[in-house]
């Protein structure tokens, strides 16, 4: 049985470094549950491995158990995070472990969830498993930032992004775009992780985004599209507006007209009414939580300058990227400048250089 003075082998490091990468190729992929990994071992051979389903089920333990063409008897299991132990919309993992007769499991650390946390310790150690845990504790609770944020404040997990030129303009009339395509496919990325992208309906007016993953093959995993817009000012011409569902876009307003709240609804788009703030701005905490209700879990901001200004203002971003492109932009046109550097340094404890490799853009990641 476990005991403090646990010890781990480079060969249990090895095979949870990779429950570890399992779980991150589907970080932001997984619906409401978190991104978890799973390796089965047996007689110091790998012989299956699972990861957490598209959307959220089934769970990387029953996956790797699925996958596994041999008897699974005294066999050893890693798995990121502690098994569930309760039913959900699917059985308990430590009944099909338990079942499977697996000899031992080891996983890193315990889930947050109040009806896992410590439990599945307790009833895979009276099975007579042998279950320890606390391997590559450091770098597993680093992934699961995220999801024990989501857990401990019922929101989002929220990522900020914004590009400027070297002479820090935002926006520059007639300049469709600021940083290459090397940031661009960052961006693209940076979508592909996070199930839902918020934007106001100025910046929407003014690009007309499409708000998209557009790295090859992973279109379908483009985020929610999510409007903050008032008085539903957003262009009927636009691609947001045209190409809107009830699934795929979720506008925010106030104190629209009942003629346009019945045009966006006859365009079957998701409608939800908040209040504004005493400065005549949404409350982002109130639209954070009322997202988190209805299944947000990593939420992207790619503001303009207003919408940036005021999440940076009430520290709202958990982490945020800062895309400086080499180009100088007019000031004698029509511009927006970008002056919240002293929020950032203020607000972030960290900051780390990221480098494409190809491009000229300086990128910086932001972290509390």
């Amino acid at each position: 049985m476990s005991t403090k003075k646990d010890k781990f082998t480079k060969k249990d490091n090895k095979y949870m470094s990779l429950a570890l990468n399992l779980a991150k190729a589907r970080h932001g992929l997984t619906g409401t549950n978190p991104s978890v990994g799973c390796v089965i071992v047996k007689n110091d051979k790998l012989i299956s491995i699972g990861q957490t389903g598209i959307g959220g089920r089934p769970h990387a333990e029953f996956n790797a158990i699925k996958n596994s063409y041999e008897n699974l008897k005294n066999t050893k299991m890693y798995v990121t995070l502690e098994p569930c132990n309760h039913y959900g919309k699917t059985p308990p993992c430590t009944n099909i472990i338990t079942k499977n007769k697996i000899a031992e499991v080891i996983y890193s650390i315990d889930d947050i969830d109040k009806k896992v946390r410590g439990k599945s310790f307790k009833i895979l150690k009276k099975k007579k498993i042998n279950i320890k845990k606390g391997l590559l504790k450091k770098e597993i609770k680093n992934f699961y930032e995220s999801y024990f944020f989501n857990k401990k404040n019922k929101m989002p997990y929220v990522t900020g992004k914004i590009a400027l030129s070297k002479n820090n303009l935002i926006y520059c009339k007639n300049v469709k775009r600021i940083t290459d395509v090397h940031s661009d496919k960052i961006t693209h990325f940076l979508r592909y992780k996070n199930d839902s992208l918020l934007i106001s309906y100025k910046t929407l007016n003014i690009d007309n985004p499409k708000l998209n993953c557009r790295l090859s093959s992973l279109g379908n995993f483009s985020p929610k599209r999510i409007i903050l817009d008032n008085k539903l000012r957003t262009k009927t011409s636009s691609y947001i507006f045209k190409t809107s569902n009830k699934i795929n876009t979720i506008f925010f307003y106030s104190n629209a007209d009942k003629e346009k709240i019945l045009l966006f609804k006859k365009k079957g788009i998701t409608l939800v009414k908040s209040k504004l703030d005493n400065n005549n701005n949404f409350d982002l905490k109130i639209i954070f939580k009322k997202l988190f209700n209805m299944g947000c879990r990593n939420l992207l901001i790619e503001g303009g300058n207003e919408l940036t200004k005021n999440a940076l203002k009430k520290k709202l971003f958990n982490q945020f990227y800062l895309f400086k492109s080499p180009k100088i932009l007019s000031k004698f046109v029509e511009h927006k400048e970008f002056k919240h550097f002293k929020d950032l340094s203020e607000n972030y404890k960290t900051k780390y250089k990221i480098n494409t490799n190809i491009g000229k853009d300086l990128i910086t990641l932001y972290k509390k």
